[in-house]
This record gives C-alpha cells, structure tokens and sequence, in this order.
C-alpha cells in the first residue's frame, strides 16, 4: 500500500494540473470559460456565426442543473486551466436542457443524455461526441484530436471500414468518441459491439504499435456487449483485457471503460456458471480496488469504481434482490466510504455529483437505512433536492413501502423547476400512481392533469426528452383505464389534452392529439 507522503504528492500534483476550481457564474459551467448560452434557434444561430468569422469549432455542451454526471463535470473538466487554454481554439456554447424551448434543440442535435459534448465544424457538421465520462486529460486529448483532424466521426468511420488510410488522430477519435450517447446513430446501437471489434482489428493491422487505442476498442466492444449478446470473446481476448486488468498504467488509462463496464465484460468473457469466472471477478475488482485507491482520479471516479466492485459482487444475484449477499469487507469499505465522502466533500456541484452516487451504491449493498438517512441529510444543502427526491422514492419502492415511496415522488415533482425537468419529474409521479395506488383515481387525475398543465406553459414540451415524458404519462394512463373503468376520468383528462392541443402549432398537434390515442377516453 503507498504511503500517505505518496497520495499527498500525487493530490498537490493532481490540484497543479487542474488550476483552481472557481464557481461557475450565472448557471454558467464554469467560469473561465466565454460561454454562450443558448436556448433557441436563434441563439445557435449567432454561435455559429461567430464560429465561421473566427472560422473555430463549435463545442455545445449539453447538460441540467440537476444531473449529477453533468456537475461532476463542472468540478472535474470545465475549471481546469488546460481547457480554459483550450476553449480559445473553439466557440464554447451551453444548452441548459431546462431553459424555455430548449428540447427543441436537443431534438435538433440529436442530444438526449445528459450530459453530452459534441465538437461542431464551423458549418455545423458534427466531428465527434467526447466521453464526459473519461479522465480530463483524454477528453482534452480527444478534443486537440478532433480541433486537429476536423473531420465529421462518420466519415472517419467510414473511411475506417472501407479500409481507407487514417492518420493516428482519427483512429483515438473512434477509440474515444461518445457512442454510448451518439443518438445520431452513426452505429446502430444493435451493431455496436461488432462494429467496434470490426474497427480494433483494422487499429491493430494500421497502427500495430498503437496499443491504446486498439485495446480501448476491444474493451468498448465488450463493454456494449449486451450482458454477453453480441460479441463473441475469444481466448485471445480474454488474455488481452486480463493483461489490462494486470497493469496498472493500462488500468488507469482505460478506467472509465472498467469502471462504467466491468459486470458487462465479465458477463461478455464468461458464462454464468463457469468455472473461469470467480477468478476472472477476482483480477477485476483488484483492478478496480486500485482504480479506488488512486488519488489522481476525482472522488466521483474512485467512488464508482467501489460501486462496480459492488456490482460485480451481485453477479448471479438478481438485479431487483434487495438484501444482496456482499463480502463483509466490501460492505464495510462502503460504510467507510459513504462517511468519508459526506465529510470530506464541500463542494456543491461536486456533493450533487459525489452524494447522490454514494446514496445509489448503498442500496445496491443492502444498506438501505444508511441510503435513506444520506440522502435526508443532504436535502437541505442540495441546489436540486428533487434529485434526491427521487432516490428518496427509489428506495421506498424497492423495499416495498409504497405509500412512503408516493409521497416522495410527488415531492419530488411539487419541487421540481426547470419545464423539462417538471414533465420528467411529473411523468414519473404519474407512473408510479398507476403501478402503486390504480385505485386513487382522484389522485392520479389530478397528477395527470398537472403535467398537462406544465405542458402548455413549455414551447418545447413536443420536442426530445419532454415529448417523451408526455407520451409516457399517455402510456400510463391507457394502461390505467385498459378495463374502460376509468372512462369518466379519462374524458376529464382528454378535455384537458384537447385545450393543450389547441395551444400547440400545427407540426406538433398530431403528437399531442396521439397522447392519449389508446386510453379509450
């Protein structure tokens, strides 16, 4: 184990290269940056505009205020001094997902996921969507990639698979873009796996010394792998990921893909019942136990690492099983994890990031007294408690409380601001009305009818995640009244969809008059 003097130096090391950490201004993501935000076409508009006399790249990040990955970013990527050097060879522009009418452009940049970066030309052809998820320094990395190739992900992809020459720069673009929240389907997400083997043995055969980036394609292969369907590991493989597993500098550079993959590889590389899987567990949660121990990652990383050696932990156990069978000696590292992060961490953006995580790695250990008492304590110094809300309503659910697991939910969606953020929030009240309480139908009307009314407030609420919060409310209730019992309060709601409908413009009224197509209103 290194001794204190080691992670100390390694931290001041670490806080060097990063610069100091200002708050971001203005709902702003941070500081040092010469944001733009933007909420309408226009206001794209005018950023590209700027990009093609200054004739920069554009990069949109996309995100809310409520999302955790999203903050964990803030703290993490966005106040580092490198990208704020960086942000002068590109036009930086924010689309807060929860101000007026901007699902509208979600919708348009086929963004969903919160959050996503995507690198624009100055036209507004897409280059590539950078992983929010990996270390700073790759994303930045990718980014100097991307400034510097300029070409769109798809023709690089296609020009990989015809077997067309690709400088060094474009193969780390396929290696490190995004796919997991690429909605543009440049690859289907079905043919994800395949498509990422196909692109590791054209890496290897092009670029032989380039190990990263040939590693990094396999693991992704694997990692999209769909709990064993899809890619069909090989011997070869599996001694490929065991020597990453092995080396630690491997390990760390690769430590998103294990972090956020590992339960997947393990399903992909062996079968439930074999007899190389225990011992393939074991190499990748000492992988991940050194990924935890490393002080040079986030708090956020080091804690999802411990949560996907919890996860790999519940192996064979099923997914909804509440009192899972744990080491003692992983329950108590996230008992002693889960105090030291509440202690330690000061940050806002930083704790709605950090905290929240630690809430879901408790349950997911069984601990859920401990999640429950987390996450109350932590409401008062949340600039969004509705997110924790919502956990709040998780764990009551899971655990069978059901009246408990109500009252957060509504909470939670009384609490709720932000118009995309209301119609997600409400939707979800909504839903679990129908699943837990179908006989209050008063209730569930009149929650209904709520998020009919946010709807008319929102000129996005037709467009990307609110339209979706809409048709799922829609689903719920036609479920709800699949006997015809509900008929009258049906009617009430339909009068309510139809002054909606009345409101909206002429491409989205359709949309709004299907909401309630099969609810036998």
């Amino acid at each position: 184990m290194p001794r204190l003097e080691t992670f100390a130096a390694a931290a001041l090391i670490a806080l060097a290269l990063s610069g100091p950490v200002r708050a971001a201004a203005g709902g702003l993501p941070s500081s040092n940056v010469a944001w733009l935000t933007a909420s309408a076409d226009a206001d794209i508009e005018r950023a590209f505009s700027q990009a093609r006399t200054q004739k920069k790249p554009v990069l949109l990040y996309w995100g809310a205020t409520w999302c955790p990955p999203c903050n964990q970013l803030k703290v993490t990527l966005f106040n580092r001094q490198d990208f704020a050097a960086q942000s002068k060879h590109f036009v930086a522009v924010f689309v807060d997902g929860d101000r007026p009418a901007a699902q509208k452009l979600g919708a348009r940049f086929k963004v969903s996921g919160y959050p996503t970066l995507v690198l624009f030309t100055p036209e507004g052809t897409e280059i590539t969507r950078l992983p929010g998820e990996a270390d700073p320094p790759q994303v930045l990395s990718l980014l100097e990639a991307g400034l510097a190739a300029g070409r769109p992900i798809a023709a690089v992809l296609a020009d990989a698979r015809a077997d067309r020459s690709l400088s060094a720069n474009e193969w780390r673009m396929l290696a490190f873009h995004s796919w997991d929240v690429d909605d543009s389907e440049v690859i289907a997400s079905a043919d994800r796996p395949a498509v990422l083997a196909e692109l590791a043995v054209k890496a290897q055969a092009a670029n032989a010394g380039d190990v990263e980036t040939t590693t990094r394609l396999w693991l992704k292969a694997l990692a999209a792998s769909d709990d064993g369907k899809g890619l069909k590991p090989d011997a070869v493989l599996q001694q490929r990921v065991e020597r990453v597993l092995a080396d630690r500098v491997a390990a760390r550079t690769h430590m998103d893909v294990l972090i956020g993959g590992a339960s997947d590889m393990v399903r992909a590389l062996t079968a439930e019942d074999s007899d190389e899987r225990p011992a393939l567990v074991s190499r990748f949660d000492a992988a991940l136990a050194r990924l935890q121990a490393d002080v040079t990652l986030s708090r956020g990383d080091r804690v999802s690492a411990l949560i996907e050696r919890v996860g790999l932990a519940r192996l064979g156990q099923a997914k909804d099983t509440v009192a899972p069978k744990l080491p003692e000696s992983l329950v108590s590292e996230v008992r002693e994890w889960s105090a030291r992060m509440d202690r330690e961490i000061t940050d806002g953006f930083e704790r709605q990031a950090v905290i929240t995580a630690v809430a879901h790695m408790q349950g997911q250990a069984g601990l859920w007294g401990e999640s429950d008492a987390l996450l109350k304590s932590n409401l008062a110094r949340s600039h969004s408690p509705y997110y924790l809300m919502s956990q709040l309503a998780g764990n009551a659910r899971k655990l069978g409380r059901k009246d408990e697991a109500l009252n957060w939910y509504q909470q939670a969606y009384d609490k709720s601001v932000g118009p995309a953020t209301r119609l997600q929030w409400g939707a979800s009240y909504v839903s679990a009305l129908v699943d837990l309480a179908p006989q209050d139908g008063m209730r569930i009307e009149r929650a209904a009818t709520q998020v009919f009314a946010d709807a008319a407030k929102d000129a996005g609420a037709f467009h990307d995640r609110s339209v979706r919060s809409l048709q799922r409310v829609g689903k719920r209730l036609a479920s709800w009244n699949a006997d015809g019992k509900q008929a009258a309060a049906m009617k009430r709601i339909q009068a309510r969809v139809d002054a909606l409908c009345g409101k909206t413009r002429a491409g989205e009224r359709d949309t709004c008059k299907a909401l309630l197509a099969g609810g036998k209103g």
